[in-house]
């Protein structure tokens, strides 16, 4: 992808004397992307911890650039952090609010401000969203060897920790030289820009040279607008994809995060509207249609719905745009049990687009739907009508179990976790934007969410990451410009196990007067591999918060573990909910409140009638082989029935 700068007659030759840091964040203020004629701030804020590794490099040309230094009237904002894996979580959530046009980078010291941030840009790479990691590294000149926090290796004298950001970045470069800058800086927002390639990118910055002074080419400070391409199917391609469509009695579309990404949502629905055909979601695709679309068939796969993964097991055709594929889509490799099912896949990336034997149409998802829509217009094409009945009769059946599961008949019991998401339901409008990652809430949501708007359903479920929540309702809000009570409402949904993880960017949204509301369910431990647990034979063990008991398990009472009265400390205003009813006014309260604002409940343990539906569709998780533990005995049993219902699509 190449960038564009304003033509010019004439070519300086003028140069500018900055450290190599002041460079680095003088050219990031001036990086741009466009899309469909909109121009975006590529980086458009740093967030950073200093230490010695980088505080008199990027943190002192932070403060230049904070104020309009190097003799530029562009600024660089500085975000503060304290922990260096939520502050890429941050970055994450803002990107994605951001469509991926605009990001963040996160600078960090040497150590383990650099290690801190592999979780983080896993999470950002596996989703496919940008942010830059400017970490510190040890000397390039060596004068000390080692330096405070440098790991010695003795078969390679040129590995750092930095290194193990390699596997997890799209792009890694160490910046030896200050002139090195200058090509790695262009390549880093290359593939920043390129939503085929994006994801975590790492300038990783010797401290040395982050402050040594070179004579920069003025050239290297222009504008550069790197233009987010939307590419168009092959010709070849598209009338294949348009074949397989018409010759499909049992279509299904399976709508993944690239919907979202390419903005393609009204696209996907003038196709819908023209074809009637099914729309399922993945994790990162839920909201492609509104809950309400009539084509809506809610999510699909392990934590799907039963009307799409009966369509999905019938479905003679697949047509997934933008999804990967993942094991949760797929019930690990069980859901689609038609023998004659075939896949179309449209995904901007080819390696995904040829995922199930399929056949490919490697296109931008609104591009490539525009295209076969287009392409269908005039041959007829629309399913059976009895199909769309079967389909719409499903969901309405569906609709009722939800409507159970969110029943509160008793307003002074202690609710349930898929109650809690009830009386949230009756709250929330298309303005509120719900934020979730790991646990199952995750499940549960995607089960059951009425998704009001495109952007209202942020679950990160491709790295499913603890402690994510927090931190990407920090980069949400500011994405969206909230301040105060000002803007629209986002809710960090978090169990008590996601929230002793990583609450300390609490601060950060109190620092910044931001009105995150966040909705605590304390279930005493981790419930959702709890659950798990036991139906592996692994009875349970490990998942409890609770005192050990005499034998030296952990049977006792429930720890003694205030939540609610630490994210007080922290400094969130907090609303305890006791009660079914305690709970709908603390989260009307929440809602209308102005900064950052808490509500804790402790949640009943569901039953058969006020808990969510089973999961639709298996997930292949190994059972122990051998055992001699009847639970693990009898796990393994069912693991074999299961297994043996997996296939491989050629």
């Amino acid at each position: 992808m190449s960038p564009t700068s304003p033509a010019s007659t004439t070519r300086t030759r003028s140069t500018r004397r900055l450290t190599t840091a002041q460079a680095l964040v003088a050219f990031l203020a001036r990086q741009y992307t466009e899309r469909d004629g909109r121009r975006h701030r590529l980086i458009s804020a740093t967030w950073g911890i200093f230490g010695h590794g980088n505080v008199a490099g990027i943190g002192q040309a932070l403060v230049e650039a904070g104020h309009g230094g190097n003799g530029t009237a562009y600024r660089m904002p500085y975000l503060q952090g304290r922990n260096e894996q939520a502050m890429v979580h941050a970055a994450v959530g803002y990107a994605r609010q951001s469509g991926r046009l605009s990001a963040h980078a996160v600078t960090t010291s040497i150590g383990p401000g650099a290690t801190n941030l592999v979780t983080g840009a896993a999470l950002a790479t596996i989703n496919h969203l940008p942010v830059l990691l400017l970490p510190g590294d040890t000397f390039a000149t060596r004068p000390a060897d080692p330096v405070l926090q440098q790991l010695e290796v003795p078969y390679a004298g040129d590995v750092s920790v930095n290194d193990c950001l390699r596997p997890v970045s799209r792009y890694f470069d160490r910046v030896t030289r200050p002139e090195a800058l200058i090509p790695a800086a262009l390549q880093a927002m290359r593939v920043l820009a390129d939503p085929a390639e994006t994801g975590a990118v790492t300038l990783a910055l010797p401290q040395d040279v982050q402050a040594e002074a070179y004579d920069w080419p003025e050239e290297f400070f222009a504008e550069r607008v790197w233009r987010v391409r939307r590419p168009a199917p092959d010709t070849a391609e598209l009338e294949a994809a348009v074949r397989a469509v018409r010759s499909a009695r049992r279509p299904l579309i399976v709508a993944g995060g690239g919907v979202r990404h390419s903005a393609a949502e009204e696209t996907l629905a003038a196709f819908t509207a023209a074809t009637r055909i099914p729309v399922a979601s993945t994790q990162a695709g839920k909201g492609a249609l509104r809950h309400d679309h009539p084509a809506d068939v809610g999510g699909i796969g392990h934590t799907g719905t039963a009307t799409a993964d009966e369509l999905a097991r019938t479905a003679d055709l697949v047509i997934g745009v933008g999804t990967r594929y993942t094991d949760f889509t797929t019930a690990s490799g069980t859901l689609f049990e038609n023998p004659a099912v075939r896949f179309l896949n449209l995904n901007i990336t080819g390696f995904d687009a040829h995922k199930l034997a399929a056949l490919p149409l490697v296109a931008d998802a609104r591009t490539g739907l525009e295209a076969l829509t287009s392409a269908l217009a005039g041959r007829g094409y629309r399913i059976d009508p009895a199909y769309e009945t079967e389909y719409t009769g499903a969901k309405e059946a569906w609709e009722e179990q939800v409507e159970a599961s969110f029943t509160t008949p008793d307003p002074t019991a202690r609710p349930t976790q898929t109650q809690v998401l009830g009386l949230l339901d009756t709250l929330v409008t298309e303005e509120d934007i719900l934020i979730n990652a790991a646990g199952s809430l995750p499940g549960d949501l995607h089960k059951l969410w009425r998704t009001r708007s495109r952007d209202q359903y942020h679950v990160e479920y491709g790295y499913s990451c603890m402690g994510y929540e927090i931190p990407a309702a920090i980069g949400v809000l500011l994405a969206t410009g909230a301040q105060g009570h000002e803007g629209r409402p986002v809710w960090a949904l978090v169990g008590d196990g996601t929230y002793l993880m990583n609450p300390t960017e609490i601060v950060t949204a109190v620092q910044e007067n931001l009105p995150l509301r966040l909705l605590i369910l304390q279930n005493h431990g981790y419930a959702s591999i709890g659950g798990l647990s036991e139906a592996v034979g692994g009875e349970r063990f490990g998942t409890a918060y609770r005192h050990r008991d005499p034998d030296g398990g952990f049977t006792g009472p429930p720890l003694p573990v205030d939540l609610a009265a630490n994210a007080a400390s922290l400094g969130m205003r907090v609303l305890r909910a006791t009660t079914v009813d305690d709970l709908r006014k603390a989260l009307a309260e929440a809602r209308s409140a102005e900064g950052p604002t808490c509500v804790y409940v402790e949640t009943e343990t569901p039953d058969t009638v006020s808990g969510p539906p089973p999961a639709q569709a298996w997930w292949d998780v190994p059972v122990a082989e051998t055992a001699s533990r009847p639970a693990a005995v009898t796990a393994r049993e069912e693991y074999d029935r299961r297994v043996a219902a997996r296939r491989h699509h050629l």
